[in-house]
Formats: structure tokens, sequence, C-alpha cells
């Protein structure tokens, strides 16, 4: 009888545990060079309200209002792409949850898997140390369907954001730190991601949506 191989959890990877684990040593610098955008009146005034009746400050669960907010905003302009919160994953090594799985829109979870997003409360470092082998674990699955594609990551505290993308020759490209004191901008990269993201699920359903 076989043994079965005991699956590491996403959230015991350190961070140089998931460096190794992807096969990597360093992070590739990502630039945006994209346009700004302006969030909407409706988005503002949803925004003021949370902040009046929530604690946005002292816990992942709290910071997770704000960016639910802020993906919503960017999602209303994809009309492909769905969102699953604390979504299930695993490959032949790995397991978990994650804080949210892109994938496309529909009634149930299936690959093609898009884009992980993780919400840690400030330690970043952490959170990539998740984000990447869950990253891992999407490709996996998505080349089960023989659906090869690039896998967007996020991790996000939501006054803070960072934007990751995991390579079909394993290579991790990385930004730098993004605020939302400067909004626009964190909402024009989100839309430039979403967008690669929609495309890229264009391109494995063959371009039936």
């Amino acid at each position: 009888m076989a043994t079965r191989v005991k699956k590491k959890n996403f959230s015991s990877f350190t961070y140089v545990e998931a460096f190794k684990y992807l096969g990597i040593q360093e992070i590739t610098p990502w630039k945006f060079s994209v346009e700004s955008i302006a969030p909407s009146d409706f988005f503002q005034e949803n925004l003021r309200q949370i902040s009046e009746v929530f604690d946005l400050q002292s816990g992942e669960e709290s910071k997770k209002l704000l960016i639910d907010a802020i993906c919503q905003e960017s999602l209303q302009h994809f009309k492909h792409l769905k969102i699953w919160k604390a979504a299930p994953l695993s490959d032949e090594q790995t397991t978990g949850y994650v804080d949210y799985l892109l994938a496309k829109r529909r009634a149930y979870l299936e690959a093609p898997l898009l884009c992980i997003i993780e919400a840690k409360k400030d330690d970043f470092e952490q959170g990539l140390a998740q984000c990447l082998p869950a990253m891992k674990a999407c490709q996996y699955n998505n080349q089960l369907l023989d659906q090869n594609l690039d896998i967007y990551g996020i991790v996000t505290n939501g006054e803070g954001w960072q934007f990751y993308k995991l390579t079909l020759d394993g290579l991790v490209y990385g930004s730098e730190l993004y605020a939302i004191g400067n909004l626009p901008q964190v909402l024009g990269i989100l839309n430039f991601v979403f967008e690669q993201c929609e495309q890229n699920l264009l391109a494995a359903l063959g371009g039936q949506l």
C-alpha cells in the first residue's frame, strides 16, 4: 500500500522555503507603465461608509473589507472574472485555503485559475511566502488541463499593494509597494493585472467566453 505524502500547507511556508520550493533565488523587478484610473463616485461613497461603521485597522479580517471594496471597484470592468474568498487549493505537494482566488465567472470554481490575492495585516514577507506556493499550485492545476498560463499574485494589507507574476519558465516578477494614498495608481495597476488575467482566460478557453 502506497504511503500518502503529507502535503505542506501554504500558511506554513517560510520566506526562504517558498523561494526554494519554486526553485528561485531572487525576484525580477517588475515595473509598470499604466494609466491611473480615478475611483468612481460610488466607490468613494462606499469607502466612506465602510470607514465610518467598521474598524479597518485592527486585523486581517477588518483589512479585507477594504480589499473587497477595491477589488469590486476594479473588477466591475471585467465581466468574465470572479473572485472566490477563502478558496481551497492544492497540488501534489501543497494544500490550503487562499484569501482570494480569481477565475472564470460562473457558479463553480474550476481551472483556469488566474490570480491569487493574499491579505496580510502588515507582514508582506509572510504574505509572499504563502502567495508563491499558491501561485505554483494554480499553474499546476491549469497544466493538468493543458492550460499553460502565467499566474498573477497580489499581497496586500488593504493600504499597500505588491504585485507578482509567475511565468511558465519559472521566473517570478515582483513590483515595489504601491500605497492607496495614490489610489488612482493602484486602480490602474489592478486594471492592468486583471486585464492580463482576462486575456489569459480567453486564450485558455480558445476564445470562447
